[in-house]
């Protein structure tokens, strides 16, 4: 099994609604997202697939939340934007755009010592 990662950052301002404490004001983060994939087989060239590609496309997806109020995204109006839920937006988001590729999961680091990750149960 060969696994790849790739990690990128996206900074912006949210606030848990319904949550009773500090993070329930407005509050921003220098988020850092890793995003994991696997293959059994190797593409013509020997990759599971380009870093380059896979990092524009997160990157891509990224840019609709950098510099932003998560909460004013579509899918966060309705779904609390803590960092469980930004990671299974974004772990949905990059499957969808790339059909092709196993992912595994994406971590989402809010600070240098608290993440948050999603991975599809193994039903998927």
């Amino acid at each position: 099994m060969y696994r790849i990662k790739i990690r990128s950052d996206f900074s912006g301002a949210h606030n848990l609604r319904g949550y009773k404490g500090k993070c329930e004001a407005l509050h921003g983060h220098n988020w850092y997202v890793e995003v994991e994939a696997e293959s059994t087989d190797l593409d013509e060239i020997g990759m599971v697939v380009d870093f380059g590609d896979l990092r524009r496309m997160l990157n891509d997806i990224l840019s609709d939340l950098d510099h932003k109020y998560v909460n004013e995204h579509e899918y966060f109006k309705k779904v609390n934007p803590t960092s469980e839920n930004i990671a299974r937006y974004l772990f949905e988001e990059i499957s969808r755009r790339n059909p092709k590729v196993r992912f595994t999961a994406v971590t989402v680091w809010e600070t240098n010592n608290a993440s948050a990750t999603y991975s599809p149960d193994s039903g998927r």
